[in-house]
């Protein structure tokens, strides 16, 4: 290990592969279970997720344990890390920052736990921003404030097909507002204070991804230099012209990563999803 302080994040990250390899991020699984049978989120593809949910198959997600956490925490300072910093999904949406805090209490070295109050390339952002501080020689407050800085900067904004599956899931929070009309439009949603909240309606989905595609501009021209993460669920030809077009428009842009989120946020927004990630780099 590189560094005195060790960076642990959950497998909702969904960072690029290799990408958390180089900056010595440690990544715990969250855990999926389609049609009865529990595996962790890595252990299966997106695919076999999204066609699970097209088929309107029963699919659940749950935490890492604390147990699973714990073993993370003991091989970080066993090799070398005098400190922890673990980072995490947003717990207004899940129990994962609860588990890390709970193995934190008995932990070989102090652990840190930082809920992001984000999901996907936000969390997996801010994960990297606190990993690439510590490989740097930051120390454990620094990196927590690197963590901490990048996530309430950053913005979530994404669109769904249907708003069903964030229903049937629970996580659906105020978006539920949205339901009386989810025949008739199409929702763009964004994440604030950590949880989903309505942001527009729109009448068709081209509108709609153009309209995704406006805001994730504006909110960039707000910053001085940006990293942008576009994230989907079985809508690769989309999400890679959405980037395209975004990499064109955006001059202050520097990272660019684009990918398929993992069969845990599959499973609750379904497939369709289009997200984008407005990442500010910290000056």
């Amino acid at each position: 290990m590189g560094s005195a302080v060790a960076v642990v994040t959950d497998s909702t990250s969904y960072l690029p592969p290799g990408l958390a390899e180089r900056h010595e991020l440690t990544v715990v699984p969250l855990q999926i279970a389609i049609g009865g049978t529990v595996r962790d989120e890595g252990d299966i593809t997106p695919a076999e997720a999204a066609q699970a949910l097209k088929e309107w198959h029963p699919v659940t997600t749950s935490r890492p344990s604390p147990e699973r956490f714990a073993h993370a925490f003991k091989a970080c300072a066993g090799a070398g890390a005098n400190s922890i910093v673990s980072v995490h999904l947003s717990a207004a949406m899940s129990g994962t920052v609860e588990a890390a805090r709970l193995a934190a209490e008995d932990a070989p070295v102090p652990v840190r736990v930082i809920d992001s109050g984000t999901i996907g390339l936000g969390l997996g952002l801010t994960a990297l921003s606190a990993a690439a501080a510590a490989l740097g020689g930051a120390d454990t407050d620094e990196v927590v404030t690197v963590a901490l800085r990048r996530a309430e900067l950053s913005r979530s904004l994404f669109y769904v097909d249907t708003l069903e599956h964030l229903r049937r899931g629970g996580r659906i929070g105020a978006a539920a507002t949205l339901l009386g009309s989810a025949l008739m439009v199409k929702p763009l949603l964004n994440i604030v204070g950590g949880k989903i909240e309505p942001l527009e309606k729109v009448r068709t989905s081209s509108r709609a991804l153009s309209r995704l595609e406006e805001l994730a501009v504006e909110a960039a021209g707000e910053h001085h230099v940006v990293d942008l993460g576009v994230q989907h669920v079985s809508a690769a030809p989309r999400a890679e012209a959405l980037a395209a077009r975004l990499r064109e428009r955006i001059p202050n842009v520097e990272d660019v990563y684009v990918g398929e989120a993992g069969p845990v946020i599959g499973a609750h927004v379904g497939p369709g999803m289009i997200g984008v990630v407005v990442a500010p780099q910290l000056g």
